[in-house]
């Protein structure tokens, strides 16, 4: 299945799901600080001008839903793979960093810049995401090489425990508060479908220790690691 049909089959699948009120609420964000979830992540930075454009985009989206969590433009990013999935009670002293950091290092070598294309948006029973859309086959090579060499090693790791991360998508927003008014949300996002939020080159990825919801007050950045 090609990306753009991938989207559109989770937008018809979740755009129902929330109409008819089956969406998910995210008890955690009402009270962050109890939430302990950490975990090890290789992420994606956009540029700041992406971010500014997404931010028009969540503004629109506050006026209708202003009791949902928006992540600030510090906290936007893409999941290139959730190394160690965030779980309550991991702490950055029980692995070795430079294992990890060498296994990163390892899997990007030959691996080649490359442009993503923000364009869309979509749903989760969860919230709204950005739809990114790679323009070459890197981003599923380093995925690949990742997959495979974490999975050889004894490193501990649960890639690919939760789903198996296919897209290149952003999530700007989660639902904490019963929604307003899911019909209005839905016209919103429907006349978002095509709109392009830019383009940016990945030249970098960051090894980063997280919470759940990538915060930047409580991310540590591990590594950076430069492509060819």
């Amino acid at each position: 299945m090609s990306l753009i049909k991938h989207y559109r089959e989770l937008y018809k699948i979740a755009s129902n799901e929330v109409v008819e009120g089956n969406y998910n609420l995210d008890n955690f964000l009402i009270s962050p600080k109890q939430d302990s979830r950490r975990g090890v992540s290789l992420l994606i930075r956009p540029t700041q001008k992406v971010k500014n454009n997404i931010q028009k985009f969540i503004k629109e989206v506050r006026l209708l839903e202003p009791k949902q969590y928006f992540y600030p433009s510090s906290d936007i990013h893409i999941t290139i793979l959730s190394i160690i999935s965030c779980y309550s009670g991991f702490e950055i002293r029980n692995i070795n960093v430079a294992d990890y950091k060498r296994m990163v290092a390892q899997s990007i070598e030959e691996v080649e810049s490359f442009n993503i294309r923000y364009q869309g948006v979509n749903l989760s029973k969860s919230g709204i995401i950005i739809q990114g859309f790679p323009d070459q086959q890197m981003m599923q090579v380093l995925r690949d090489r990742l997959r495979d060499n974490f999975k050889s090693s004894s490193l501990e790791q649960s890639i690919d425990s939760r789903y198996v991360l296919r897209t290149a998508h952003s999530t700007i927003v989660r639902f904490q508060h019963p929604l307003i008014n899911p019909d209005k949300l839905i016209e919103l996002l429907r006349s978002y479908q095509e709109t392009l939020f830019g383009d940016f080159m990945v030249e970098s990825v960051e090894l980063v220790f997280n919470d759940w919801y990538q915060r930047k007050e409580n991310a540590v950045l591990l590594g950076r690691f430069e492509l060819k």
